[in-house]
């Protein structure tokens, strides 16, 4: 098994939006905003895996968790190309997770755990309990807390230890007796959401112990623990506590677990084709479906192929077959192939995000727009903050070359792409573009001066 340790990359600095006024007046109302706003940078700054299906499973995890406490409903979740251990999660109901992270756990009750610990320092208003200690700084002095090691960078052989950003480092410095006991509630309170979500709070416990054996290995701390201190009283703590709970068992199958872990390493582009035979030899789905999608990236399809009709012979019926397949058949330009290939499975589950935009992918490629627009309209109206829905919607504008709004149209969903992709400035420029088109139509006119308006007051929110 790959862990994160193995991994090597950097990650690039995400410039954390000045606030103004001082962190206590943070209040429920603008932490949505908050929530945005960083999601936008991090969008904008970090390197993220946009994969529907991975994406959609750790989101479920994630609303499950969030469910039980009293935030409202997510902003969302990214994940993070990233090989280093972390994770961390923003006021407003955003989660973050590196690769790294689902790579070195062992189920996914272990990652709910992470997902727990993360929202119950969120629900806690941690962030906010800090004031006194950053008493006159901006929420970028929170950011050691909220935004944690994902602003950091992996230490460097330059470098030599783990570079951190200055209030982190501050925090660690200042705070480090009151951030453990920050951190001991957010363990306490942690698993009780997982418990009360339908995972086994021993993952938490689990995952302290496993995650502090393999960093006694390494010439570095792993970015989660330099931003959440790991002692031996709070991992006999966290054991005690979960011992203390109704014994449920692991909520997912072993193997529905490797299939994502050994997916999110290759779409990380984090192990190697010699690591994937030998899952394969052991007539193992994850690593038939690993390879599948590796020699997809390589241009092989010939090659995934072979792989993919190995895996159909083990499991008929794992969604993975049909977005594979379709991608096989896309990659050879066979596009109706790949309409044929995914069409049923999408008519069953109209509901699953990673089949509608697969299948809006093929309709693009077929030049069918309209068909387009009804598919993702459904989930854009649910989620306005779907990059990659949006970015397949301009698409689909582009090639409707019979609308008389078609540049109009192009313009808007173009500018929502780069707005939630925290290009603010283009995006605003892009609608005011839209706005001088659509001069002629007043309906249209009034929609996009609404937006226009939104768009300029959140990139010049102050709090």
């Amino acid at each position: 098994m790959s862990s994160a340790s193995e991994f090597g990359s950097s990650s690039p600095q995400v410039i954390v939006p000045e606030f103004g006024g001082g962190v206590g007046l943070i209040d429920r109302q603008k932490e949505k905003l908050i929530g945005e706003k960083v999601y936008r940078e991090i969008q904008n700054q970090l390197p993220l895996i946009h994969d529907a299906w991975l994406e959609d499973h750790f989101m479920l995890v994630f609303s499950q968790i969030l469910s039980q406490t009293q935030l409202g409903q997510p902003v969302g979740l990214v994940i993070v190309n990233d090989p280093q251990i972390n994770a961390f999660a923003v006021p407003g109901g955003l989660f973050a997770i590196n690769s790294g992270m689902i790579t070195s756990a062992k189920n996914l009750d272990e990652v709910a755990g992470v997902m727990g610990h993360e929202i119950a320092h969120v629900a806690q208003r941690h962030y906010s309990r800090s004031q006194e200690a950053f008493k006159g700084q901006s929420l970028l002095a929170l950011a050691g807390i909220i935004i944690g090691a994902a602003i950091a960078t992996k230490a460097s052989g330059d470098a030599g230890s783990a570079v951190m950003l200055g209030t982190q480092a501050a925090l660690l410095d200042k705070q480090l007796s009151y951030s453990r006991d920050q951190e001991r509630e957010a363990d306490r309170i942690g698993m009780q959401f997982m418990d009360q979500a339908g995972y086994n709070p021993q993952a938490m416990a689990d995952f302290f112990e496993s995650m502090n054996r393999s960093s006694t290995q390494l010439s570095f701390l792993p970015d989660f623990w330099l931003t959440h201190p790991l002692t031996t009283e709070r991992m006999s703590e966290a054991r005690l506590r979960a011992n203390q709970f109704t014994p449920i068992p692991y909520s997912n199958t072993r193997q529905e677990f490797e299939i994502l872990k050994w997916y999110t390493a290759v779409v990380s582009r984090h192990v190697s084709e010699e690591q994937l035979k030998l899952l394969a030899r052991q007539k193992s789905l994850a690593g038939l479906f690993a390879l599948t999608q590796f020699h997809i990236q390589q241009g092989d399809y010939a090659e995934a192929q072979g792989y993919l009709n190995a895996a159909k012979a083990i499991n008929t019926q794992h969604n993975l077959n049909y977005l594979l397949q379709a991608d096989i058949y896309l990659g050879q330009n066979k596009v109706d192939d790949a309409y044929n290939a995914l069409i049923s499975r999408q008519r069953i589950a109209p509901e699953n995000r990673a089949l509608a935009y697969k299948l809006a992918e093929i309709l693009i490629r077929q030049n069918k727009p309209k068909d387009v627009e009804k598919i993702l309209n459904t989930f854009l109206q649910k989620n306005e903050r779907d990059v990659s829905g949006w970015q397949l919607l301009q698409q689909a504008a582009d090639i409707d070359k019979t609308n008389p709004m078609r540049t109009v149209n192009v313009l808007r969903y173009r500018a929502e792409y780069q707005f939630w992709s925290g290009d603010e400035v283009p995006a605003i420029k892009s609608l005011l573009h839209a706005q001088r088109l659509a001069k002629n139509n007043d309906l249209m006119q009034a929609k996009i001066s609404g937006r226009l308006k939104q768009m300029q007051e959140q990139h010049n929110l102050k709090i």
